[in-house]
C-alpha cells in the first residue's frame, strides 16, 4: 500500500479565519478529512503533519524517507519563497514530492511569485483552493503507481 505524508507549514493551522478572502473558509482539519476519504478511494494511507517552524518541516521529510514513505504533498508556506532548507531535504531525500498552494501565488504579491520548492517537485498545483490538495493528491497517487507498474505514461 502506497503511503502519503501531507506537509503544512507555517500558519496553515490558522486556515477558515486567516485571511478567508485569500485562502477561503476551509479549515485544515475539513481538508485533512477530505483527503483521508480520497486516499481511502484510491487504497492509499495517508498521514498528516503541520508546523510552523522550519526545522520541525525538515525533520518530518527525512523522517519520512526513514519510514518508507512513498510520496510527500507540501504546502511549505511562507518557506517556499526562501527555505532552501527545506528544498534541500526534498533533494536529499528523493522523496516525490508535489507542492501546494490554495492561492495562486504567480499572481500575488512579486515576493511570492518564486517557490525554491518547485525544481525539486513532481509538480506544483495551485490557486485552486482545497481543491488544490485533492488534486495534487490525485496527480501524486497516478505517478507513483505508474512508476510501481514500471513506467511512466506521460505524453
Amino acid at each position: 500500500m502506497l503511503k502519503i505524508r501531507v506537509i503544512n507549514g507555517p500558519n496553515l493551522n490558522l486556515l477558515g479565519t486567516r485571511e478567508p478572502q485569500v485562502y477561503g473558509n476551509t479549515t485544515l482539519e475539513s481538508i485533512e478529512n477530505i483527503l483521508r476519504r480520497e486516499a481511502g478511494e484510491y487504497g492509499v494511507k495517508i498521514e498528516f503533519f503541520q508546523s510552523n517552524h522550519e526545522g520541525a518541516i525538515t525533520d518530518c521529510i527525512h523522517e519520512a524517507a526513514n519510514t518508507g514513505c512513498d510520496g510527500l504533498i507540501l504546502n511549505p508556506g511562507a518557506y517556499t519563497h526562501y527555505s532552501y532548507a527545506i528544498r534541500d531535504a526534498i533533494a536529499a531525500t528523493g522523496i516525490p514530492t508535489v507542492e501546494v498552494h490554495l492561492s495562486n501565488i504567480h499572481s500575488r504579491e512579486d515576493f511570492r511569485e518564486k517557490s525554491v520548492i518547485a525544481p525539486v517537485c513532481l509538480g506544483q498545483v495551485s490557486g485552486l483552493g482545497a481543491v488544490s490538495y485533492s488534486a495534487a493528491l490525485f496527480a501524486l497517487v497516478k505517478k507513483l503507481k505508474e512508476a510501481r507498474a514500471g513506467g511512466s505514461r506521460e505524453g
